[in-house]
Parts: C-alpha cells; sequence; structure tokens
C-alpha cells in the first residue's frame, strides 16, 4: 500500500468518524434527547449564531456580526444547560406543546486535513444544515445555513468545543428560537 492510498484510507475513515458524530448529534436533538446532547458538547464550548446584516457589496465582508457584537444566540455550557434544563420542565411557553424538528446535515467538510491526518487534537468542521420545525397546527419554521464547529478529540470520539451557525436569514421570521442548531 503506497503513502497516498494510506492516507485515502486515513482520511475516509476520518471523514467518516466526524460524519457519524453529526448525524448522531442530529438524532439526539430530533428526538429531544438533550441530556445526551450535552454530554457531547466539552465544557469549554461556545455555541453562536451571529446577526446577518444586509449590507452593500462593498461592504459585504462585514455581514456577519462579529465575537463582540449582537447574536441571536452566544452561550457557553452552563447556559445552554440551563436552556435545556427550562425546555425540559415542560412549563417553557414556547416549547409547549414541544416543537418537532428535523436537522439535516451536509456538505460535511474537514477544514485541516493534513493536520488531522497527523492526529490533530482539534479538527476544524465545516457544514451546512437546514433544520424544519414544526410546531401546533400552523407554526412551521425553517433555519438554513453554514456552520463552523471545532470538534475536540477525546478517547472515544469527539466533544464540541465550538459552534457558529451563520444563517442565511437576517431577518429571522420564527417566533423563537428554542431549538438547537
Amino acid at each position: 500500500m503506497t503513502v497516498e492510498s494510506m492516507n485515502n484510507v486515513k482520511y475516509l475513515s476520518l471523514i467518516k468518524s466526524v460524519e457519524d458524530f453529526l448525524y448522531f448529534e442530529a438524532d439526539l436533538l430530533d428526538e429531544r434527547r438533550y441530556e445526551e446532547w450535552l454530554k457531547l458538547l466539552s465544557d469549554d464550548i461556545r455555541y453562536r449564531i451571529p446577526l446577518r446584516k444586509n449590507l452593500r457589496f462593498s461592504q459585504s465582508h462585514r455581514d456577519i456580526s462579529d465575537e463582540n457584537d449582537m447574536s441571536w444566540m452566544d452561550d457557553d455550557k452552563e447556559t445552554l444547560v440551563k436552556r435545556v434544563t427550562q425546555i425540559m420542565t415542560g412549563v417553557h411557553w414556547a416549547e409547549e406543546p414541544m416543537s418537532r424538528a428535523s436537522h439535516l446535515v451536509t456538505n460535511i467538510r474537514i477544514e485541516n486535513v493534513a493536520e488531522a491526518l497527523e492526529g490533530a487534537s482539534e479538527l476544524f468542521i465545516s457544514s451546512r444544515a437546514l433544520v424544519h420545525r414544526s410546531r401546533l397546527d400552523t407554526e412551521v419554521d425553517f433555519f438554513i445555513g453554514r456552520r463552523k464547529d471545532i470538534l475536540r478529540v477525546v478517547p472515544g470520539g469527539y466533544q464540541l468545543a465550538s459552534r457558529t451557525v451563520i444563517l442565511d436569514q437576517s431577518t429571522l421570521l420564527a417566533k423563537n428560537l428554542t431549538i438547537f442548531l
């Protein structure tokens, strides 16, 4: 087996393990298994959904709010645990009755391939996500955008160390943002 073919096998194994992790995470969220989902998150996670801005072409490089600006969500592990705890009480007004969601994850890529193949401790992952949410009889929402994740390699798999979700919408038409993307 050549070095190139060994690297191809390593890469295919690595990307498959990343895909499996992200698909498993989507299943946990769809099935409302939030306590299990929280275990996939590192203790130092930053979970961020920045705002999109409608700007002229010459300013398009500034269309996503920066790290110190307003966001739809900018949470650490403690805040995510509180969100889950609140939802699971069954008295969360925006989630009673609970939303039904389907997370679709696609276009998964490892951005730091060379380092990842050498055994990097963190993988920089880009993907696209479409989340369909329905609630009651008439509430239907779509959240579509790019995700930038950092997966930390841990014994037995990965932990999500960082997620930035860059939604396509600049104005959310949903009544609330009580689901995780």
